[in-house]
């Protein structure tokens, strides 16, 4: 945790020192100098966010191996008056350590978080064969367990960060299956005015189907494809109160003030009984949105003055 002068703004992730998530909360230029919260799961650092504990939390929400992250789905849908005001983007490069003077020849037990030890599995199999897997609470808790003895290992894998805040020797570097494995982060804080478009933007929702009949995924897939939105992130999520029940996880390329952005969100509330808006904000990596020229603001606002005329009486 970083200290902070008083009257500072406090962050909440999950820590303990040395994850991912806090290589997140890094890249944000508001957050540096204040106070970081390591916190124990998702659910909690959501809850820090709602009850004032903490102006803002970072959170895990997608990754490129494993997809969308579904506890921190579940928690954003279950805790109310909160916003994504940002996203942030952090390789996901994977070392072995454990305590000073080990040696690989000599590991049989690896504790790990168990979406670590899948993007490692190949890796392993070659290098260290017939080892046991020891499961931990996050990618920290398996150093931190090696070292103290609390965990029946000999190495653990964990984020790079590990070996600024943990007296270790690294046995091996760069141990993913996946050199191109991504983790999306998003920055969550309580109810705000979205920010500014920015010409490269995501909206993101969670969108529970009006009832159970043939056609009704389509129908709400069609509130985006008739406005030229694209979909970047579709994913199912059981609601939880009977079986067959479902809300969906969007993640839509645009900006709540773009016109056909608000034409599908107008379009989904009249379809669904459920829509969560969970914020719009700047794409991590700036690529701006395309579309065709009949889903430009013009566009829109060119239809709307057309109909306000055949109101009015006015030729066509």
């Amino acid at each position: 945790m970083t200290n902070a002068p008083t009257g500072s703004r406090t962050y909440s992730y999950l820590g303990p020192a040395g994850t991912f998530t806090e290589a997140a909360l890094a890249q944000v230029p508001e957050a540096a100098g204040q106070e970081w919260r390591p916190v124990a799961n998702v659910g909690q650092a959501l809850a820090d966010v709602a009850e004032g504990r903490s102006h803002g939390a970072m959170i895990a929400i997608e990754n490129t191996v494993e997809g969308g992250v579904s506890s921190a789905q579940d928690a954003l849908a279950n805790t109310p008056g909160l916003r994504i005001v940002g996203e942030y983007l952090v390789p996901v490069r994977f070392v072995l350590v454990a305590p000073r003077g080990s040696r690989l020849e000599d590991v049989t037990d690896v504790a790990a978080h168990p979406v670590a030890y899948a993007q490692c599995l190949e890796w392993l199999g070659a290098n260290v064969p017939g080892h046991t897997q020891v499961i931990a609470a996050s990618n920290v808790a398996s150093a931190i367990g090696v070292l103290d003895g609390s965990l029946p290992a000999h190495a653990a894998i964990a984020a790079p960060g590990v070996v600024d805040h943990y007296d270790v020797d690294v046995l091996a570097e760069n141990i993913g299956d996946n050199p191109d494995a991504v983790t999306r982060f998003v920055l969550v804080t309580r109810t705000v005015t979205p920010p500014p478009a920015t010409g490269a933007d995501k909206t993101s929702l969670l969108v529970e189907l009006p009832k159970e009949v043939p056609g009704a995924l389509v129908e709400m897939l069609e509130q985006f494809a008739t406005r030229g939105i694209n979909l970047s992130l579709i994913q199912s999520r059981p609601i939880g109160d009977r079986l067959g029940r479902y809300r969906f996880v969007i993640d839509a390329d645009g900006h709540i003030a773009d016109e056909r952005m608000a034409d599908a969100l107008m379009g989904l509330k009249r379809f669904s009984p459920h829509v969560i808006f969970l914020g719009s904000y700047p794409r991590a990596d700036r690529q701006a949105v395309s579309h065709s020229a009949r889903y430009s603001d013009e566009s829109f606002a060119d239809a709307r003055d057309w109909l306000r005329g055949l109101l009015a009486g006015v030729d066509d």
